[in-house]
């Protein structure tokens, strides 16, 4: 007879670990209302790549602002997006990007609506917006969770992923998709959407000071005991 597995340890490091993010960096308090509609985070996702958080939704804003609706912006021209885009890291990508999710959607809801994922699973949701030019893992689960539909959905950007990985939470050369998939089943089960939400975003905090791409600074680093590269770059010294 086989004994239960019990709780995976993962999860009980993923509390300790969204408690220190806390002490250090505070709470996070979610988006203003305008910035939570579905369209706008799908938007602001497409558009931001490499791009800091703040020039994207300020360039979100600035679209919606001059054009009127979601629709117009679908229908400009390509050069004027790439020019209203000057701001993003890559605006000619940003602009086609846009324009090709955009009218897809107007394709097939009619409008640039995403009305009807309120009345779908999570994951068939996100499966339908992955459909749609552009959109990867990583904005779908955006829009799922840091919308006004509030999803347990995690959202993995590279500074997110990159501590996943280093801490052995999942797999060390996981995709973001294969890291969403091996994180999702630990993660803690009274996390709602808005913990779910403000965990990402201390987690870029923690990859954007400590936890850095090239240079990471473990040592001093306030998830050292709760990680695997840490440990063994700290005691290896």
């Amino acid at each position: 007879m086989q004994l239960p597995l019990g709780p995976d340890p993962r999860t009980e490091t993923l509390r300790r670990l969204q408690s220190l993010l806390i002490q250090r960096f505070g709470r996070i308090e979610r988006a203003a209302a305008e910035w939570r509609e579905p369209e706008w985070v799908l938007v602001q996702g497409v558009i931001g790549a490499r791009t800091k958080s703040e020039i994207s939704n300020a360039a979100t804003d600035r679209l919606l602002k001059r054009y009127g609706s979601w629709e117009q912006v679908a229908e400009a021209p390509l050069e004027e997006l790439q020019a209203e885009l000057a701001t993003q890291t890559y605006p000619n990508i940003a602009a086609e990007r846009l324009k090709g999710s955009l009218n897809s959607l107007v394709e097939r809801r009619g409008a640039v609506d995403l009305a009807h994922l309120a009345d779908m699973e999570t994951l068939p949701a996100m499966r339908w917006l992955e459909q749609l030019p552009g959109i990867g893992r990583k904005i779908a689960a955006g829009v799922m969770n840091a919308s006004t539909l509030d999803r347990r959905a995690i959202v993995l950007d590279g500074h997110h992923t990159r501590i996943l990985q280093r801490m052995g939470l999942v797999p060390p050369k996981a995709t973001t998709d294969r890291a969403f998939e091996a994180i999702m089943p630990v993660m803690p089960e009274e996390w709602d959407g808005a913990t779910f939400d403000e965990h990402h975003l201390l987690m870029k905090k923690l990859g954007q000071t400590w936890c850095r791409p090239g240079s990471p600074d473990c040592a001093t680093c306030l998830a050292l005991s709760l990680c695997k590269t840490g440990t063994e770059r700290v005691g290896n010294r």
